[in-house]
């Protein structure tokens, strides 16, 4: 019978894995989508600063404001945020799916030339790019040599002008002296298939660096974090709900309710005030400065030192929640009539309690351990804040107030491919709990 049961865990728990690629792509490309269809982005900002406007100004005049803006400054922009290509494109992208365009480099047709000579980015040498009858182009090196790893595309008036009239609203044709663009590059995967996020516009970093730097921080206040919930509510919860209406029961009630009522913001700045600020904690930062040159114990003390401060704050609003999540689980199994049965059979109310009651009463704290595997990276942005703490919850922050996109992406796929197997787990967990599940 066990075995039975192993195996068709072990068949539900495959298909389930084999969802997540399918769900995390919809995730994505979603956000990438909305991302990009809602206005006032880092693209924008800077189209505002070259037309010569300035943030409180009226936007009435972009009109005529936007014929001053050169079509070769705006398709050199839309490269640099690529936005010179359908956004779908773009994603495919981002994930890695196709090859995406590096080293660009642009040149523009002089009046009645089929030739132009393009700078090789990086280097003092130029390729030539000449206009072919069937509208195609040939690129070669300037003495006529063949040229390898390099592509090149012919953007014309047509094209340029699909572009113009999406970032220059009220646009009504294209200035008289747009000409033809030759524009060169290297292509190569570069997505998140290849382990690769993208540059954040912001900072110029790589994304998944700035994460890695970022993951240990997190996932050392979310692992504490998950221990102290359920390794303290747990044993808790069982308490009350065995003393209910005791003394113990309504002060510990008091106690969590009122740390529930207590955002973990609001008491990070009052713990900062009258406990860091006096010495008795550090004001903030991860470890000490010459947290290198102490010793293993030392290392411990001064981390969980440096810590103590922020878990309070991560834990208190935690604490109510899954105490009297435990606490009235237990109460109504301990009330339904098997328990009062087996009672009446001779069995121990301890052992009743411990062997029949308390499995089926963890049914609904199985169910929460999806959000908490997400809790892992998730963080607090405020928490984060206030103790100057640099790590997940502060970037996701930070990179939605910048529009930085590739961060933005990055921290989404993480922290939704953990909410994706924590769901996992979270199924699981109930089945080995709940003997009414089945894998059919």
């Amino acid at each position: 019978m066990l075995g039975q049961f192993l195996r068709d865990v072990k068949e539900y728990f495959i298909r389930r894995i084999l969802l997540i690629p399918p769900t995390l792509i919809g995730i994505t490309m979603l956000v990438f989508l909305i991302m990009r269809l809602v206005p006032g982005g880092p693209m924008e900002e800077d189209l505002k600063k070259l037309m010569g406007q300035s943030e409180g100004k009226s936007m009435k005049s972009r009109e005529t404001s936007g014929f001053h803006l050169k079509p070769e400054m705006l398709m050199q922009l839309a490269g640099e945020y690529d936005r010179d290509k359908s956004h779908f494109r773009h994603y495919l992208e981002w994930l890695g799916a196709v090859p995406r365009d590096v080293s660009k480099s642009a040149a523009l047709f002089e009046d009645g030339a089929m030739s132009a000579e393009v700078k090789i980015p990086g280097t003092t040498k130029s390729l030539r790019v000449t206009r072919q009858p069937n509208g195609s182009a040939r690129l070669e090196g300037i003495d006529g040599s063949e040229v390898a790893d390099w592509h090149v595309r012919i953007q014309t008036r047509d094209d340029q002008w699909r572009l113009w009239k999406a970032y220059v609203p009220g646009a009504k044709e294209m200035p008289a002296e747009t000409k033809d663009r030759a524009e060169i590059y290297r292509s190569e995967f570069a997505g998140l298939l290849q382990g690769r996020l993208g540059i954040s516009r912001r900072y110029q970093d790589p994304v998944a660096l700035m994460i890695r730097e970022r993951m240990p921080i997190s996932l050392f206040y979310g692992i504490v974090e998950i221990i102290l919930i359920y390794g303290i509510c747990l044993p808790l919860g069982i308490v009350k709900a065995i003393k209910h209406r005791s003394w113990f029961d309504n002060l510990s009630s008091i106690a969590v309710f009122a740390g529930y009522a207590i955002p973990g913001y609001a008491l990070g700045a009052l713990l900062v005030v009258y406990v860091c600020a006096p010495g008795h904690f550090p004001m903030g930062g991860f470890v000490s400065d010459d947290f290198a040159d102490l010793s293993a114990w030392g290392k411990i003390k001064d981390l969980f030192h440096h810590a103590a401060m922020p878990l309070v704050c991560y834990l208190v609003g935690a604490f109510a929640m899954m105490t009297m999540m435990v606490k009235n689980s237990l109460m109504d199994h301990l009330a339904a009539d098997y328990v009062r049965t087996a009672i009446a059979k001779g069995v121990s109310f301890p052992r009743a309690v411990f062997r029949h009651a308390l499995r089926n009463s963890l049914i609904p704290l199985a169910t929460t351990i999806g959000n908490n595997v997400s809790m892992l990276v998730a963080g607090s942005m405020f928490i984060e804040k206030i103790f100057d703490i640099n790590g997940f919850g502060l970037l996701q922050f930070n990179a939605l107030v910048e529009r930085d996109e590739y961060v933005i992406m990055g921290t989404l796929t993480i922290a939704a491919l953990l909410m994706l197997i924590g769901n996992v787990i979270s199924d699981v967990a109930v089945a080995l709990v709940d003997p009414k599940i089945r894998f059919d």
